[in-house]
């Protein structure tokens, strides 16, 4: 296991060992011929698998529970992407202590942002996030299947002798996809609509809520860097008691602390609110679990809102 380096380090090792070598980002000079291809989150890292097939190896650099708003690239994390053919990320600013190495690797390897295909107009831009756009795009499955889009072309650009293998992936995988987005809108349905409210540690859910029409507050905003403030714990505390909301939901990535310290001070004001469950939002669930790939932790994360706020268990 790597020791965890600075920016400034990492920079210093990528630029010593890519600046003399040859070229990234064309066909793979694997022996088996396949694409060599790293991706930052687990969604990202699934969607790649998903349409690159047994022609794409996929390493991913976040596993379960690890915040990419916080990640910092290791030594061996330079290696494996100065030696990839592609490196996918979110972007978005979610990946945002990797920024300046994404910024001076491009030079060397094809480096994409997945988000890059998405249309501004469909992005969320809080005012409270100094005019960037909320990177959670994932959480509206229709803004993700246009990230999946943008991956197919990319392949498609880097390898076009396997093209339409990459098209019949990218197609199947996308009927899928709108079939979970038609799930979910059904299945959000059965809340009714003044529990419609998700309170979560950061406001990760606001695509979500959009797409499928819930209120969403968050107590450390769109990332997890800001801590939470006692003044925010207080003023969402009243919040919650007040609309009697009743369940509110931890993060796998984010600490517990921060809801049941929410929690308490909504009991101090007269409420109980329960802790709904464990929501995956910027890291899915461990490889060997349903929640392990995107449309399993979709599926989790309908299942245990609905059940929460509506008292309803979905099958």
């Amino acid at each position: 296991m790597f020791k965890q380096i600075s920016i400034a380090a990492v920079l210093a090792i990528l630029f010593l060992s890519v600046g003399c070598g040859e070229k990234g980002g064309g066909k793979s000079g694997r022996a088996d011929g396949k694409l060599n291809i790293v991706a930052t989150t687990g969604m990202v890292a699934d969607a790649v698998k998903n349409v690159g097939g047994d022609q794409v190896e996929v390493t991913g650099l976040m596993g379960p529970g690890v915040d990419p708003h916080l990640y910092k690239a290791s030594a061996g994390d330079v290696n494996l992407m100065q030696n990839a053919d592609i490196i996918f990320y979110n972007g978005l600013h979610l990946e945002g202590a990797m920024a300046d190495l994404f910024g001076r690797i491009k030079n060397r390897v094809k480096t994409v942002a997945v988000a890059a295909a998405i249309d501004e107009a469909r992005l969320i831009s809080p005012p409270e996030f100094e005019g960037a756009h909320d990177p959670h795009i994932w959480f509206d499955v229709t803004l993700w299947m246009e990230a999946v889009r943008h991956i197919r072309d990319v392949l498609i650009e880097t390898d076009s002798t396997h093209a339409d293998l990459y098209k019949n992936n990218a197609s199947a995988y996308l009927a899928q996809l709108q079939a979970l987005h038609d799930e979910v809108l059904a299945d959000a349905a059965r809340v009714p609509e003044k529990s419609r409210v998700l309170v979560t540690a950061h406001d990760a859910f606001n695509y979500f809520g959009r797409a499928y029409g819930f209120e969403v507050r968050g107590l450390q905003g769109i990332s997890t860097v800001t801590e939470a403030g006692t003044a925010d714990v207080r003023a969402l505390a009243e919040f919650i008691a007040k609309r009697r909301i009743p369940a509110i939901f931890v993060e796998s990535s984010v600490p517990r602390r921060t809801i049941e310290a929410l929690q308490a001070a909504v009991e101090s004001r007269g409420f109980n609110v329960l802790i709904g469950g464990e929501l995956f939002s910027d890291a899915m669930g461990n490889p060997d679990t349903p929640e392990g790939v995107y449309t399993g932790m979709v599926r989790h994360n309908t299942k245990t809102i609905v059940a929460g706020l509506s008292g309803q268990k979905i099958d």
